[in-house]
């Protein structure tokens, strides 16, 4: 059994509930509200209506801190390695111990303006770019 019941709200909010148990007509079941509660507005007002003054402001030095600090801790790091990386190129000499990129192990026995000899073995000799070379650390570090 359905129960129905008729709600009457009024201009101060208070609503008023009747014919509870009473069985409702189809018109009766239709409920249209056409007032809204006291409160209920959509538009804020006063100072909440505002914008935040500032908001711009602080996205845009938020975002340039961030690229401050990127550069700070990954791109100036690389790009002091790469100058010590130039360094130790421009400044090979023969008998210098150095690796390739592929991990090859050999010593320098000649230089052109963009190419190294080295010697991997007794005899075994391989030519490789400037570029592809970096300092053997093996030595230093045992």
């Amino acid at each position: 059994m359905k129960y129905y019941f008729n709600l009457l709200i009024q201009s101060d909010g208070t609503a008023e509930v009747t014919g509870v148990d009473a069985p409702a007509t189809t018109a009766q079941n239709n409920l249209t509200i056409d007032q809204k509660a006291p409160g209920a507005n959509s538009e804020p007002k006063g100072e909440a209506s505002k914008p935040q003054q500032g908001s711009g402001w602080t996205m845009w030095i938020m975002l340039g801190l961030i690229f401050v600090v990127m550069w700070f801790f990954m791109i100036r790091p690389q790009r002091k390695q790469q100058k010590e990386l130039q360094k130790f190129r421009d400044a090979l000499k023969k008998g210098d111990k150095v690796v390739t990129i592929g991990g090859i192990y050999g010593t320098v026995v000649e230089l052109k303006e963009h190419t190294v000899l080295i010697e991997v073995d007794n005899g075994v000799k391989i030519r490789v770019s400037k570029q592809a070379l970096i300092k053997d650390f093996s030595e230093s570090q045992q």
